[in-house]
């Protein structure tokens, strides 16, 4: 309804009356949660904790009774719709290093400090969408490794397999270092015992269930998460007064994207920033496994579009909470623990414990999707080094097993981590200096050959380590990248005639279309 020129209310006025309301009833809210309970805050984030675990549990037992199959269990046997698809990117993509690896870094550097993830993490879920999920749906693979091995033979999956294999368990060691903290931090558990608590939990359910019951949890953790992050984030700026009184505390450079100093070494490493999920996870398995799951081209595509707008909404809110505590926690030990810090100050024991639950629900919906995106690379891509023409029933065992052993490598590396982002961040150096190149061109790129392909491979790979010995300020990773595409791209034209480039063909052996294979709508 209009309003004429000179008669419209003033919307300063406006916003502050509503502003008012808000902060008047949330007091009276508060005036009510915050009465006197029998228990401490620790048993009521125990007891929600507990019912939360035994709902996943429940979701995996249900799921497990519709996998019989290698197929079923690893891409749900091809049948996931739209909303579930969706719910399962954010979800997967959403997780405990955006939690609290992400909140940290917004606390400590701003915008600058979270360029990898969430804006690099989000232009990979568009990318993947427009260049890649129609012609990976058509392919009817199991992993991303497989394609690989099509085009460019046993060695270069083999590079491939272990790149994927170390990127999935780093990605679980981080979540599970997240885990630790979040218990840490607020019932004063070791974090050993929270890591391992947790680590146990996760590997039951993804075992027992496989990507349909990740993806079931997934729509369920979605919903957790999004209830305990935008209601912490109202009560944390009302608690403070309103935005203003933060905002005017901010440091100048909060809400900048570019680099402070423009100097060599800063620009290498804030182009790093942008690739290090933005283009090497255009291979993750996690990823390309909702792409296979998908029921249709058009549901995986528009999966991916709608998981990518989602993902970017879902995760301004930790790095706008991490900015907050900033200001209103300036002095935190532990950058990554702003989150759980700022739940502890401002929620009801009760509010405290669904809370955690979103966080867990945050970490465990990338955990399970990590071990078993491992655990598909172990059954399908390693053990045909090892077993000539496994059967389905072996590879079905094989997958199941394999979830609980990459779950304790990652728990092993977890115990040695740190930092969650960091930790993060390490778990694609491989994909990005070595995997990415001949994966992008091996699809887009009819020549690409296996000579070029091993040869981009294998420059990537020495450009890294040796990047990282006598220049360790250097992002090793992303020079890797940069040499492994010139490589590839002299390489390739050079040996067309001494290995001609295999053709692009599905599961079952036949050429497969080219045409319409961009996600346009």
């Amino acid at each position: 309804m209009g309003c004429a020129w000179g008669n419209c209310p003033d919307p300063v006025h406006v916003g502050s009356v509503a502003f008012s309301r808000v902060r008047t009833y949330y007091r009276w809210l508060q005036s009510i949660t915050k009465r006197p309970v029998a228990i401490s805050t620790e048993s009521t984030i125990f007891i929600g904790v507990a019912i939360y675990i035994a709902i996943m549990i429940a979701i995996a037992v249900y799921a497990a009774g519709r996998t019989h199959s290698v197929d079923e269990f690893i891409v749900a046997g091809r049948r996931l719709p739209l909303w579930l698809c969706t719910a399962s990117i954010i979800a997967t993509w959403f997780g405990g290093g955006m939690m609290i690896g992400g909140a940290g870094a917004a606390y400590d550097g701003g915008l600058l400090g979270v360029i990898a993830d969430p804006f690099g993490a989000t232009l990979c879920l568009f990318l993947l969408g427009l260049f890649f999920v129609r012609i990976f749906r058509r392919l009817k693979l199991l992993t991303f490794v497989e394609f690989v091995e099509q085009r460019f033979g046993r060695a270069a999956s083999f590079i491939a397999s272990l790149a994927g294999l170390a990127s999935s368990i780093f990605w679980v060691a981080g979540m599970l270092v997240a885990f630790g903290i979040v218990f840490e931090t607020l019932t004063g558990t070791p974090q050993l015992v929270a890591l391992l608590g947790g680590a146990v939990v996760v590997i039951l359910y993804t075992t027992l269930g496989g990507m349909f019951a990740v993806a079931l949890t997934d729509a369920l953790q979605l919903l957790i998460i999004a209830i305990g992050l935008i209601a912490l984030l109202v009560i944390v700026i009302v608690d403070a007064g309103g935005w203003s009184p933060i905002a005017a505390q901010l440091p100048e450079h909060s809400f900048r994207m570019l680099p402070i100093e423009h100097t060599g070494e800063q620009w290498l490493n804030y182009l790093r920033a942008w690739v290090i999920f933005g283009i090497a996870d255009i291979a993750s398995q996690s990823l390309m496994g909702r792409a296979l799951s998908a029921k249709s081209e058009r549901v995986a595509q528009l999966s991916f579009y709608m998981g990518g707008i989602g993902y970017l909404l879902f995760a301004m809110v930790p790095v706008l909470l991490g900015i907050i505590g900033s200001v209103l926690m300036p002095d935190l030990a532990d950058s990554e623990s702003v989150i759980p810090a700022l739940a502890f100050e401002h929620l009801h024991p009760v509010a405290i414990a669904i809370f955690v639950g979103a966080i867990l629900a945050a970490i465990m919906s990338s955990c399970d999707s990590a071990l078993l995106a491992a655990a598909s690379i172990v059954s399908t891509n390693l053990l045909p080094f090892a077993v000539r023409n496994p059967s389905d029933r072996l590879r079905l065992r094989v997958v199941r097993w394999g979830i609980p052993g990459c779950g304790l490598v990652g728990v092993g590396i977890a115990l040695n981590a740190q930092v969650v982002f960091n930790t993060m961040l390490d778990a694609n150096l491989l994909m990005l200096s070595a995997v990415i190149v001949p994966f992008i061109l091996g699809v887009w790129w009819q020549k690409a050959n296996r000579a070029g392909a091993l040869a981009a491979m294998l420059a990537g790979i020495v450009t890294w380590i040796v990047t990282s010995i006598y220049y360790p300020n250097l992002p090793g990773d992303f020079l890797g990248l940069g040499v492994s595409l010139v490589t590839m791209l002299i390489v390739t034209p050079l040996t067309q005639k001494l290995d001609p480039p295999r053709p692009l063909v599905d599961a079952d052996g036949n050429r497969v279309a080219l045409d319409n294979r961009l996600g346009i709508l």
